[in-house]
């Protein structure tokens, strides 16, 4: 039996608890009788970057994931997850069916606990259990043995956002009354039976945090509003909600982003999303990344919080023409920052892109746009992406690394994986 159900709670306390028991995998790929997913490589410097391939087989929402620590890039996308080293070398691939099936992965490295993690949504399984599978390494080496919690959400209705602390593992998705799920990241990594504390509503978007805290932040952006949600310890091991903190975000643009063009085709593309896809706490602070209506197109918005949901400073990437699609942030130890995303217009194709700052930089400036390739085709429906991924490197964290998409000749999506040192 999966699931064994505790009793409800309410106020600041979950609304219910169950206990989860593990699925383990030995070795990543099953000892070698998972079925091989070979893609990738190509090392090689692409405008003074160090650059190589991810999955290149996608469709229009290939959804590329990018975790890195132990000396390994794990990479995951709707088709399977891989490992390479840090020189772009494959070094084994599955499919999803090897972590009890799924898509949309969310992908981080726990630079605290010093493992990977993951989270495939499944919703065709044959109980109709519609489980998150979530997915945890014991050690920082991805070849060796992973846990596998099966979590049924029934009520979702699509992927949700994953996040951790250096205590806590939260989860938040779409769909029903209980909408966050909250789990011990020891019990995780040590492949026992883990409890799923549930909370009704959403807690917001879960945060990576970098910083060595227990507490776990939650983030959710209103019309109007930063709202902060701080998960703790209730002092009996389970999770309680210690803090809200909702103040004005002050932000001038926060439209939906429009449809975004694509050359010799009216064929338009999906945008990517005002609401952040990734969220992390660095040096006691907040940074997040989003996609928003600006003069009519699609432009990259990023921003520095205090905890206590002040705005330190904030800049935007436009274009006066392309749209700025699909983005995501990493912050380095040193408050290097990398934004990654893809640019598209009505004279080019899907591309991938990324801009950064170094910490000294003006405050709410980033340097010129930079390229890590060039699309070659329109896509042939508006869906695509639904995402990016920009991490930190997390043994020197100092580098920073990013996944985006392009447009191969077919309008099909291939992945760049990119290592970005401040410099």
């Amino acid at each position: 039996m999966l699931f064994s159900r505790l009793s409800q709670q309410r106020g600041d306390k979950p609304a219910r608890s169950e206990v989860i028991q593990p699925i383990r995998n030995e070795t990543f790929n099953k000892n070698g009788t998972a079925k091989e997913r070979r893609q990738g490589g190509n090392p090689r410097m692409v405008n003074g970057i160090f650059a190589f391939d991810g999955s290149m087989d996608g469709n229009r929402q290939v959804d590329p994931q990018l975790a890195v620590g132990g000396g390994f890039v794990l990479h995951g996308t709707n088709s399977g997850i891989i490992i390479y080293d840090k020189k772009g070398n494959f070094v084994q691939g599955v499919s999803q069916k090897a972590f009890n099936d799924g898509i949309d992965p969310k992908m981080f490295f726990d630079v605290h606990n010093q493992v990977f993690a993951f989270d495939l949504w499944w919703y065709y399984d044959a109980a109709k259990t519609k489980p998150v599978n979530i997915s945890v390494s014991e050690t920082s080496d991805p070849r060796g043995a992973w846990n596998t919690y099966p979590i049924s959400i029934t009520q979702a209705v699509d992927g949700g956002g994953n996040g951790y602390s250096r205590k806590w593992f939260g989860y938040s998705f779409p769909g029903g009354p209980e909408r966050t799920i909250v789990m011990k990241m020891a019990e995780l990594k040590a492949g026992k039976p883990a409890t799923a504390w549930h909370f009704a509503g959403s807690l917001g978007h879960p945060v990576n945090t970098l910083d060595p805290m227990d507490d776990l932040y939650f983030v959710d952006l209103t019309e109007s509003e930063i709202v902060l949600t701080r998960v703790t310890d209730a002092g009996d091991g389970t999770p309680k909600i210690a803090s809200v903190v909702r103040k004005p975000h002050g932000f001038t643009h926060f439209g939906w982003p429009p449809q975004s063009p694509q050359k010799g085709t009216g064929q338009r593309t999906s945008s990517g999303d005002r609401n952040p896809k990734n969220l992390v706490i660095q040096n006691k602070h907040l940074w997040f990344s989003h996609v928003v209506d600006f003069q009519g197109r699609a432009a990259v918005q990023w921003h520095q919080f205090t905890l206590e949901g002040v705005e330190v400073q904030g800049g935007r990437i436009a274009h006066p023409t392309n749209g700025y699609i699909q983005t995501t942030i990493a912050v380095n130890k040193n408050n290097d920052v990398l934004i990654g995303f893809q640019e598209t217009g009505p004279e080019m194709f899907i591309s991938p892109r990324y801009a950064m700052r170094k910490a000294n930089d003006p405050k709410g400036t980033t340097r010129p746009v930079q390229s890590l390739g060039e699309g070659e085709g329109a896509t042939d429906g508006v869906a695509w992406g639904d995402y990016s991924c920009t991490v930190m490197d997390g043994d020197n964290r100092t580098d920073l690394w990013t996944i985006q998409s392009r447009a191969n000749p077919k309008g099909r999506g291939e992945c760049v994986i990119a290592r970005i040192t401040p410099k």
